[in-house]
């Protein structure tokens, strides 16, 4: 159920600064890899937490605004090749992978991937 919610409320997150356009495909390696795979955490976690009542809308519109901004500042691209990316990093690893993810990298992800 949280994994369903994740996938509409990251589709609608990307969504609304992609613009119109398909993307061309981009591998991202290295760095930009790990930015991507910080982002798809922090975004899942946000939304199975609220969704669980954890944590406020609000709380989870920061975390959403967090992933946004690792992607801007740390991963190369158009938004759309960003989204695909995301996709990948998804579809490639379970929800419960994904939040044992956050529990041991979270604070190395926002050290490693500033916002500001």
């Amino acid at each position: 159920m949280a994994r369903q919610a994740f996938f509409g409320t990251l589709a609608l997150v990307f969504s609304s600064v992609a613009g119109p356009g398909t993307a061309a495909e981009k591998v991202y390696e290295g760095s930009e890899a790990a930015a991507l795979r910080c982002s798809n955490t922090l975004a899942l976690t946000a939304v199975a937490l609220a969704g669980a009542e954890l944590i406020s809308a609000e709380e989870k519109e920061v975390m959403l605004g967090v992933t946004v901004l690792i992607l801007e500042h740390h991963v190369t691209g158009t938004w759309a090749q960003k989204k695909a990316a995301m996709a990948v990093v998804r579809d490639r690893r379970s929800v419960t992978e994904t939040l044992e993810d956050y529990r041991r990298s979270a604070a190395r992800c926002l050290s490693q991937f500033p916002i500001n």
